[in-house]
């Protein structure tokens, strides 16, 4: 890595460790000051006039040596156990996450995961798999080998390790969103799974490594899961879980869900039937289903069903910002600005020039999305 980018680096995971930061203020703070490190760089009463900079920040930022001295201790310990940083300007970041207002600004990974592959699909379900939920989850990933997508989970007992170890049968890369960090494999009777998954998947993490394992790790690891997958699929689910909170970010996020019916008196079909009677998932019978929602073709695996867009006629720096939007349905002018590494004065009249020749639409709040005709 570059010196450039490497220092670039150290002072975005300094920026990501100041307290209640929040990924909005992150991406308006180096939206407005061209970066992490101008942020710290910058004067005080130039920062002071930036959005949303209060004085609370203005506080923490007179600590600026403490942390990143933490940063540079990070970047220290994924050097020593072989963990890749990817920060939030990376072109490797996973595209599918940068519209999402809670979008992680870090992530940890091990392994060889492509996060911007044309199909994702997310598995997951209850730690106490019936047989009948093993049996459907295996049918399910045999039923997609066609179509090569990623199977992304969350390594957990149950449905979790039934997808990731059905797809490494298929040798279908596979993703597992972590709880824990990545050098602190969870549930640890995983580990050897989560090895064989490094050549063509991985591991990712938005904690970095040494982390205490805590509960409120959980929900945030599905945000994730969920945000990575161009649908979720959910096989067996009780009234209350992990599984259902995923599904309803997911459905948050205007993903398409899909829920394995299940027998009535059953327990861990509770939680899939009640999401189809709620409408929040559709009824999963098959990869069919896949192919009308999200436009899958055997026929043309490279192909993303919504890239239909022929970029050639537009000016390089239009192409970017197509690219982005395609990926997202509603973008926000600030995250734009990040993911670009562009002002948002410049990228104003871009915008502005691409909406008046009918390509974009602005919505209110300052968010934007492709006018598809």
């Amino acid at each position: 890595m570059p010196n450039q980018e490497k220092d670039e680096q150290l002072y975005e995971i300094a920026l990501n460790l100041l307290p209640k930061i929040g990924p909005s203020v992150y991406r308006s703070i180096v939206a407005y000051t061209g970066s992490a490190k101008q942020f710290f760089e910058m004067p005080l009463g130039k920062l002071s006039k930036v959005p949303r900079i209060n004085k609370n920040l203005l506080a923490l930022r007179n600590h600026k040596e403490d942390f990143l001295k933490e940063a540079d201790s990070i970047m220290t310990q994924c050097i020593k156990k072989n963990i890749d940083i990817i920060t939030f300007s990376n072109t490797n970041f996973p595209q599918r996450l940068k519209g999402l207002d809670d979008c992680p600004m870090v992530l940890f990974k091990k392994g060889n995961s492509n996060f911007n592959t044309s199909r994702t699909i997310g598995i997951v379900g209850t730690r106490n798999v019936t047989d009948y939920g093993r049996s459907i989850t295996k049918k399910i990933v045999e039923d997609l080998a066609p179509y090569q997508p990623t199977v992304i989970s969350g390594l957990a007992y149950g449905v979790d390790i039934e997808a990731h170890r059905c797809a490494l049968q298929l040798e279908l890369p596979t993703l597992a969103v972590l709880g824990s960090s990545v050098d602190q494999i969870y549930p640890s009777a995983h580990k050897a799974t989560s090895e064989a998954m490094l050549e063509s998947g991985g591991v990712l993490s938005e904690f970095p490594p040494g982390t205490v394992m805590h509960p409120t790790n959980f929900p945030k690891r599905n945000r994730i899961i969920a945000g990575l997958s161009d649908a979720l699929i959910v096989v067996e689910a009780a009234k209350k879980g992990g599984a259902l909170i995923t599904a309803e970010i997911a459905y948050s996020y205007n993903k398409e869900v899909f829920a394995v019916p299940g027998n009535l008196q059953a327990t861990y079909s509770e939680g899939c039937n009640n999401l189809i009677k709620s409408m929040k998932a559709s009824i999963f019978t098959g990869p069919k289903d896949l192919e009308e929602c999200l436009g899958w073709s055997k026929d043309s695996l490279h192909q993303n069903g919504a890239n239909i867009w022929d970029l050639s006629k537009f000016e390089e720096e239009d192409q970017e910002i197509i690219t982005l939007l395609q990926t997202k349905k509603e973008v926000e002018i600030d995250m734009l600005a990040l993911a670009l590494n562009t002002s948002v004065s410049t990228l104003a009249i871009r915008l502005l020039n691409l909406e008046f020749e009918g390509f974009i639409q602005s919505l209110p709040g300052k968010r934007y999305r492709l006018k598809m005709t």
